[in-house]
């Protein structure tokens, strides 16, 4: 008996964190393994991946995992996984490889797991087979993945667009796709972002208009911030500055390196002379590429913005275009940005979303592909759910029956046997880890919580000293605040407030005994209330006690 399991830890219902897994029998095959960006609400937390104690719990069962492409919703968590699980084999085309190895590099980690891999060849992992096939998205090299199994072949497809203009590293081969179609293909996975718009993205991706708009009305400095390996729109804007006599200056290590070793890979066509140092960055008749870490969106552009980059400033003849989307929960973030640029007097251009999409499958993209691969089961993924709905009712319009379509959350199983669906109700535990810079795994809600109401109320910190033998106050209790009242306007209120905190210390004072968890909870819970009455705020309460 053949048994297949699909199941996401990350990628369904939101944007990011892409993790597919494909269990055949015993062997476990994983698709992309991203990271999320935190939105405004996650203080101080720089990226999210999807919890993978599954992957560490049956990590002698792991084939590999196979990236479609080098975007970090897509590959940012193999970093972080590679630490736990060392031995992990990766397999990539040649620039999706590229990208991987510089972020090891970067962590000072090895590089011998990455196993290059070809579009169309097929690699054998005993009975099982993966065939990658060229696809069209914003990155070259980029691939879907077909796995082949005695009970049926599952086709991941990743992002894409149809586009017959985007050739070489770009195209899609369309011939491909039809025979594996042919073949028979048991469940696709597709992608759900663009689910709901209408018609194909192409040619709304292209965005050579509007960049060869900006360069000729603007005869200052331009700015250009972009996703790092968005290298279709780099070079777009590219093949638009060699048309001109501007120079271009690229901040950021990574940036430039990936720049250049997709110029040398052939990539991307620009004359390399023309990329100027960053000693000219204040020239004039400069375009500045500007793009956003791995783990920090906006970083880069909003730190030049503030005026804190050592090398860029941002003045009133500066153009700043926004080549980028807003990503998904940062629109204050984003908005804010804006408006500091504003205000510095710089022209700021931003690419209309609703004219200029990214290269992800628009309707007809998936009726499309849903037409050559013909398969018996669809499974929607990368997206929000609503997405993945819209994705479902596009199915339905090509003609997939209704049971057959599968609309799952992450941790929910599909199971097949022989081919057949089955009902299991099986869940795999599915959590987030938050990373807050170098700390990984023990930033939770409460955490977050914490870092809320101080953000909105501030902190109230009581102190008192007591006598050792005693245990009499001998000292305070004292009230420190930060981010609560301006004190010498509201010493009453202290003053009532350290009433209070030594009339529940004195409470808890018995025998030369102090129940100092009675202290602290009585204090939190009294002059909380007290504080919440009078100002209608609740800020975060800490009591300090020490003995002498």
């Amino acid at each position: 008996m053949n048994k297949i399991k699909i199941f996401s830890l990350g990628g369904l219902n939101e944007n990011g964190k892409n993790m597919y897994i494909v269990e055949v029998d015993k062997d476990i095959f994983i698709f992309d393994a991203g990271l999320k960006y935190a939105d405004d609400k996650m203080l101080g937390i720089d990226y999210i991946l999807p919890n993978y104690d599954y992957l560490k719990e049956n990590k002698d069962r792991i084939v590999g995992i196979f990236i479609t492409h080098g975007h970090d919703e897509h590959m940012g968590a193999i970093p972080d996984i590679l630490v736990d699980l060392p031995d992990l084999k990766i397999y990539g085309t040649a620039f999706t490889l590229e990208i991987i190895k510089n972020e090891l590099l970067d962590e000072g980690m090895s590089t011998d797991n990455l196993n290059k891999i070809k579009p169309h060849q097929k690699i054998n992992f005993g009975k099982n087979g993966v065939f990658p096939i060229s696809l069209t998205h914003s990155v070259p090299d980029t691939v879907g993945y077909v796995l082949y199994t005695e009970s049926g072949t599952i086709f991941y497809t990743g992002n894409y667009v149809f586009d017959p203009t985007m050739t070489g590293a770009y195209k899609t081969d369309i011939g491909k796709l039809a025979y594996v179609g042919k073949q028979g293909v048991l469940c696709l996975l597709s992608e759900s972002l663009y689910a709901d718009k209408r018609g194909f993205t192409s040619p709304s991706h292209r965005t050579s208009a509007i960049i060869r708009e900006t360069l000729n009305k603007n005869d200052g400095r331009i700015l250009f911030n972009t996703f790092q390996n968005q290298l279709y729109r780099i070079q777009e804007l590219l093949v638009e500055v060699n048309k001109t006599e501007r120079k271009v200056v690229i901040i950021g290590k990574r940036l430039e390196n990936s720049i250049i070793k997709a110029i040398d890979m052939k990539y991307i066509d620009f004359d390399k002379s023309k990329i100027a140092s960053i000693g000219h960055v204040r020239d004039n008749n400069v375009v500045v590429l500007v793009s956003d870490e791995r783990e920090k969106p906006y970083s880069n552009i909003g730190r030049i913005a503030r005026g804190f980059d050592k090398f860029v400033k941002i003045n009133e003849e500066d153009t700043v275009v926004f080549a980028a989307p807003i990503y998904d929960g940062l629109e204050k973030s984003a908005t804010k940005l804006f408006d500091d640029i504003s205000k510095i007097g710089a022209n700021l251009v931003l690419l209309p979303t609703k004219k200029y999409l990214e290269h992800h499958a628009s309707s007809e993209d998936l009726m499309l592909m849903l037409d050559l691969i013909k398969p018996e089961y669809y499974f929607p993924v990368i997206g929000e759910y609503r997405h993945q709905v819209a994705n479902a009712e596009i199915a339905l319009q090509v003609g997939i029956p209704e049971e057959n379509i599968l609309l799952k959350l992450n941790g929910d199983v599909v199971t097949f046997e022989n081919g057949k669906l089955i009902d299991t109700n099986e869940k795999v535990k599915i959590d987030d880890i938050l990373i807050d810079g170098k700390t990984v795994g023990d930033i939770g809600e409460l955490v977050l919580k914490d870092r809320e109401s101080l953000g909105e109320n501030g902190v109230v910190i009581v102190t008192a000293t007591l006598d050792k033998k005693t245990k009499k106050v001998v000292a305070g209790p004292e009230i420190l605040t930060r981010g609560f009242i301006f004190v010498k306007e509201n010493i009453d209120l202290i003053k009532e407030a350290e009433r209070i905190s030594l009339e529940v210390i004195n409470e808890n004072i018995k025998n030369n005994y102090v129940d100092f968890n009675k202290v602290k909870n009585g204090v939190r819970d009294k002059l909380g209330k007290h504080l919440y009455k009078e100002t209608g705020c609740k800020p975060m309460i800490l009591i300090v006690m020490q003995e002498i």
